[in-house]
């Protein structure tokens, strides 16, 4: 009997540790993200930047994630999603623990670059392992949980900068960031190749290289397919890069608080984004991603928006809870969605490629941020930010792909 049917409802010992390495991954490229956001306005001070400059930090960490993700995407797919893994993280360790001694602009851009190129596999190849280890009624909800896996790494990261920053300094922040590494290495030592991935390795002759194309783009409606997807995956990353690495220096501002309060007010978004992974989650394994996606885009264009109405920091933490619910619920989403529309040989490289090209170009809203805050208003800022959202919804119903999926789960 498959593994996967086996186990419907009770997890194996290796899709524990499927989940546990996800998890761990994203929460990894969580912290990492969430450190940059608490020490922005501190390496702003230190080291005399711009808004413009200061956003291109976030903006060639997600041009490396493109690099990293088309790259080990293919690894994935040509030598297996575990051996892929292990070079994945120690690539991003080093790069991060670099941080610590970076003292001028260029070395902290060729740094972040490096560790993109790090972080860009996690996300395909961690994916792909979920897809192939559970049942497709599954995976909506076991992305969602990989991803909540995030979102503890980015509480961590929120803790840990409001008590390292005001201590030791923005260096040493980056530095205590290779800690969760050793744990992580640990656990991918326990994951195994699924069944699945071993028989589609075993009789795929094509060149991998040239297949991938021919299985994302040989048709316009493939085509539409696959570019759908990366402008609903831009969006994504706009908002959420945007939300992330601004809004802590936002409400400082506005709002005069530390960083410890600032730290709080993250916490709040973050428990609003966890809960709407599971929500989202649910919806997306019951109802398809149809239905799911337009609830959470919606929501999201008309939440962020309201950010720029508080006035206080009990408006402050109600509102960020609520708009991480919207905003970065669907995360999983994509990866679930992505993982049903392409083939098993693909499937990493199909999730880097989607998801690292959304990373690329979403990643420029940090640079379109940092200009509209030295220029304009916060009202400015979430006005951009909830007109993404709905692009993403028009593009979202475009795509037949989703409304066959949506048929599919009405039926089951």
């Amino acid at each position: 009997m498959d593994t996967m049917v086996k186990h419907r409802h009770t997890l194996s010992k290796n899709q524990k540790w499927v989940i546990a390495s996800t998890s761990s991954g994203f929460a990894l490229e969580n912290m990492d993200v969430l450190f940059l956001s608490f020490a922005m306005s501190s390496m702003i001070a230190d080291l005399h930047l711009s808004g413009g400059e200061a956003g291109f930090i976030s903006t060639i960490t997600n041009l490396g994630m493109l690099v990293g993700g088309i790259t080990f995407g293919i690894l994935g797919d040509k030598i297996g999603r575990v051996k892929t893994f292990s070079h994945t993280v120690i690539i991003f360790a080093i790069a991060t623990a670099l941080m610590a001694f970076a003292n001028n602009i260029y070395l902290i851009y060729a740094l972040r670059f490096l560790a993109g190129i790090g972080a860009g596999g996690e996300y395909g190849v961690g994916i792909a392992l979920i897809a192939e280890n559970f049942h497709k009624e599954q995976i909506g909800k076991m992305t969602s949980v990989a991803a909540i896996g995030g979102q503890i790494g980015a509480i961590l990261a929120a803790l840990i900068a409001a008590w390292i920053i005001p201590a030791a300094g923005w260096h040493m922040l980056f530095l205590v960031g290779i800690l969760p590494v050793i744990l992580t290495i640990f656990i991918r030592k326990h994951v195994h190749e699924s069944e699945q991935f071993i028989k589609a390795q075993a009789s795929e002759s094509n060149s991998l290289l040239s297949d991938v194309a021919k299985k994302m783009f040989s048709t316009p409606h493939l085509a539409w397919q696959t570019v759908g997807l990366m402008i609903m995956m831009t969006v994504q990353i706009a908002g959420y890069f945007g939300l992330m690495n601004w809004l802590p220096t936002i409400v400082q501002k506005q709002l005069n608080l530390n960083v410890s309060n600032s730290s709080l007010w993250m916490i709040s978004t973050i428990i609003g984004m966890s809960i709407g992974m599971m929500t989202f989650g649910s919806i997306f394994d019951y109802f398809g991603p149809r239905r799911a996606f337009a609830i959470f885009l919606i929501g999201s264009a008309l939440m962020v928006y309201t950010l720029s109405l508080a006035q206080n920091m009990t408006m402050l933490l109600i509102i960020g809870a609520v708009v991480g619910f919207f905003s970065n619920g669907m995360f999983g989403g994509y990866g679930a969605v992505i993982s049903r529309l392409y083939p098993t040989e693909i499937r990493s490289s199909a999730n880097n490629i989607i998801v690292n090209v959304g990373r690329a170009i979403g990643g420029f809203s940090s640079v379109v941020i940092g200009i509209l805050m030295d220029k304009y208003n916060l009202g400015v800022v979430m006005g951009f930010l909830s007109a993404l959202y709905l692009l993403s919804f028009a593009v979202m119903i475009t795509l037949p792909g989703l409304k066959i999926l949506t048929k599919e789960a009405k039926r089951n």
